[in-house]
């Protein structure tokens, strides 16, 4: 075993590596800011910067749905109209996994 390996092995790695994924997180909030201040903001820009957080949640949520089938998919139903209808995301919370627990519950 080399040094390095001794290293993260040891009572030392679970501090090093979150010492290491804080710095590089970090660092991606940094670079996108000197980044960004060095861009000019034209309508275009701004829209897919508005869409941006709908896509990163859904590129999160669909992988989830494709892989637990329509119970999972209607619980997402279930969330996002309580989101609407609402626009709080506790009620969206509850109404989401409520769902999913009835469904699985009733044995499907």
């Amino acid at each position: 075993m080399t040094d390095l390996e001794a290293l993260i092995a040891g009572p030392w790695g679970a501090p090093i590596a979150i010492a290491a994924m804080a710095l590089a997180t970090f660092l991606c909030r940094i670079a996108g800011a000197v980044v960004m201040s060095r861009v000019n903001i034209t309508p275009r820009i701004e829209r897919g910067l508005r869409a941006l957080p709908g896509s990163i949640i859904m590129a999160t949520i669909l992988p989830i749905v494709l892989d637990k089938g329509p119970t999972a998919a209607l619980g997402l139903m279930a969330t996002i109209v309580a989101m609407v209808l609402t626009r709080k995301e506790l009620v969206g919370l509850a109404a989401g996994l409520g769902t999913m627990t009835l469904i699985r519950a009733l044995g499907f």
